[in-house]
């Protein structure tokens, strides 16, 4: 009799030595383990990270980081953690977030445009991925990979056309600037490089011209004909004087371009700089920002007229009045003129 209370005694406690281990095991593998009140989560994992990095990131989203590292020693994560963005839902267990930080990796989209320089590109972008910025800069400015595909570091920003690209977060900045080099040899089309050949401009050449009519207006109906005036001038040998190169060259004569200059004066048309269309024939070394797609396709299908001249309307603003001769733009000039000296406008 006493011996079968033994047993029974010793079943039992090997029954709640069993369930205590069913319920530890499933605690620690398939109960949610996540405290965030949104329906997902992302986790970014850098390229150095370990264990130990990661679970401080995952701190403020798990109820125990002590039960997804034993998790993850049971699994061999920890050996093996890979890069990248995931996504963490609501309510998994320590089994699935590690399934999902194994094979699930996400593509995040990058978006940039209108970037005055390469260096305001790199840190556009390097907000986007985990690449810092000076990563991203050597990289875009690595002068191995412009010579060897046709750039240098006055015109390196051609290359990089504005739009929103699907990458993954941990991309180096090596793989992010080839990306960068496919789409624009596949924007450069045979239809778009025999447009540009027809105007006897190179795919730089046009970029750059782009760059100008991108700050000359926004307004899409009126880029192709400005377009049309700069190619006009072009042809017959006329300087550009455009008003959007002197003011780069007043930035970056001061290394200053958070400046703000609404009124180019006549002063600073004298400004030294091989990027002044005032002082300089044809275009200038390299574009003076990243134009929209739509502002290079302007200069492709640019629209054929006799205008040379054009200023700022101040009747419908936003757009321009156009002059085919001096004595019409002077005219259009000196109403502008007197709008701006009303609106208080020197500088």
């Amino acid at each position: 009799m006493y011996r079968r209370k033994i047993i029974i005694l010793i079943s039992l406690i090997g029954v709640v030595i069993g369930l205590s281990f069913i319920f530890r095991f499933y605690k620690i593998f398939f109960w949610s383990n996540t405290i965030f009140e949104n329906k997902n989560s992302f986790v970014f994992i850098d390229r150095d990270d370990d264990i130990d990095s990661l679970t401080i990131e995952l701190k403020s989203l798990l109820k125990s980081t002590d039960d997804f590292i034993l998790a993850a020693e049971k699994k061999g994560y920890n050996k093996r953690i890979l890069p990248g963005k995931y996504r963490i839902e609501k309510g998994m267990g320590n089994n699935e977030i590690i399934n999902t930080l194994r094979s699930q990796r996400l593509a995040t989209t990058v978006v940039f445009n209108n970037q005055e320089r390469i260096e305001d590109l790199a840190g556009r972008i390097a907000i986007q991925i985990e690449a810092d910025s000076l990563e991203l800069l050597n990289a875009f400015q690595d002068p191995v990979f412009l010579s060897e595909n046709g750039f240098n570091k006055v015109d390196a920003l051609t290359m990089y056309l504005p739009n929103s690209y699907d990458v993954f977060w941990d991309i180096t900045p090596q793989d992010f600037r080839k990306r960068m080099l496919d789409y624009h040899n596949l924007f450069w089309n045979k239809k778009r490089m025999n447009k540009s050949k027809d105007l006897n401009l190179s795919s730089k050449d046009v970029y750059i011209l782009a760059s100008i009519l991108q700050k000359e207006t926004i307004q899409s109906k009126e880029q192709n004909r400005i377009a049309g005036v700069y190619l006009n001038r072009l042809k017959i040998g006329m300087k550009l004087q455009a008003d959007p190169t002197v003011i780069f060259a007043l930035k970056k004569e001061s290394d200053d371009f958070q400046r703000i200059i609404k009124r180019v004066l006549y002063k600073d048309l004298r400004t030294k700089s091989p990027y002044n269309t005032y002082r300089h024939e044809g275009l200038p070394p390299g574009p003076i920002t990243m134009p929209d797609l739509s502002a290079i396709d302007a200069v492709l299908d640019y629209e054929k007229h006799n205008y040379l001249y054009f200023v700022a309307s101040t009747i419908n603003p936003g757009y321009h009045l156009f002059a085919k001769n001096l004595r019409e733009h002077n005219k259009n000039k000196k109403v502008y003129t007197k709008w701006l000296r009303k609106q208080n406008i020197y500088r």
